[in-house]
Order: C-alpha cells, then sequence, then structure tokens
C-alpha cells in the first residue's frame, strides 16, 4: 500500500522545488506551458491545489468509479469551488467554471487515452498548443453557454 505524501512532498515531486522556494512560480509555469502532453499541463499547475484535489476528490471518487470519471469528477468539483468563490464575490449565481472545467477534464481524459504527444516540439510550440487548448476550451464553453441562455 502507498503512504499518503505530504503536501511538501507534493510539491517537490509536481513542483521540481520545494514549497516555498525562490523562483518556484515560475518554475510550475515553465512546466505546465512546457508539458509535452494535455495531461501533464494539469499535473504541473498549481501543485496546493492539486494536492487537496487528488486527495479528497480523485481518490475517494476513483476507489468507486473509473479512474476516466474521477478525474473528469475532479474537474467538475474544482470548476464548482471556483463557480462558488466567484458566486460569492458578485453576489449572485455564476455557472461558469464547472463546465468549463468539464471540458478541459474531458480534454484530459482524451489526451492521456490516446497518448496525443507534443513532447517533441520546441518548449515554445508546446506552450502554444497547451494555451490553445485552454482557450479553445474556453471559447466552446461562452458558445455553449451563450446558447444554452436562449
Amino acid at each position: 500500500m502507498l503512504r499518503n505524501i505530504t503536501l511538501s512532498e507534493y510539491v517537490k515531486r509536481r513542483n521540481g522545488v520545494p514549497l516555498g522556494a525562490s523562483g518556484s512560480m515560475k518554475n510550475m509555469l515553465r512546466r505546465s506551458f512546457g508539458a509535452g502532453y494535455f495531461y501533464l499541463f494539469w499535473q504541473y499547475w498549481n501543485p496546493i491545489w492539486g494536492y487537496y484535489l487528488s486527495r479528497y476528490v480523485m481518490k475517494p471518487v476513483s476507489q468507486f468509479f473509473p479512474r476516466w470519471f474521477a478525474i473528469i469528477c475532479t474537474f467538475a468539483v474544482s470548476g464548482a469551488i471556483h463557480d462558488l468563490a466567484v458566486s460569492l464575490v458578485k453576489w449572485q449565481l455564476i455557472i461558469f467554471f464547472t463546465p468549463w472545467f468539464i471540458l478541459m477534464g474531458i480534454m484530459v481524459v482524451i489526451s492521456y487515452k490516446f497518448k496525443i504527444s507534443y513532447s517533441l516540439y520546441d518548449k515554445r510550440i508546446r506552450m502554444t498548443i497547451n494555451l490553445m487548448i485552454i482557450v479553445s476550451n474556453l471559447i466552446l464553453t461562452r458558445l455553449f453557454l451563450h446558447l444554452w441562455e436562449f
């Protein structure tokens, strides 16, 4: 049985530098955007948030459902928490991040399942591809929500 790792160990593994180290944000951005697979982008992105999502959403859900479903659920929960935070600030119901994050979760599952790689390309091209995937999912979400409003 694998032991639970601490937040500090998780951040060092994902970010390459210890928690709170100088340059950790720069390192996270470089690793995330420079990832050669879209699913790796999310493994490097925001390791502190990822630690808690992994521990309290991904692992419990994956005990009862397939991994692909647990990944999409984890993205949905993350989106719902983002929506809740924005709703509390604006004091009105906001539903934007949940569908956007679900769509990105689906892209993570697809990129992992089909091993869609762009790792052989230059880092700037990998960064552009990752950014394009995120922005295209954002545009699709906005379009869907606009059409849904009637």
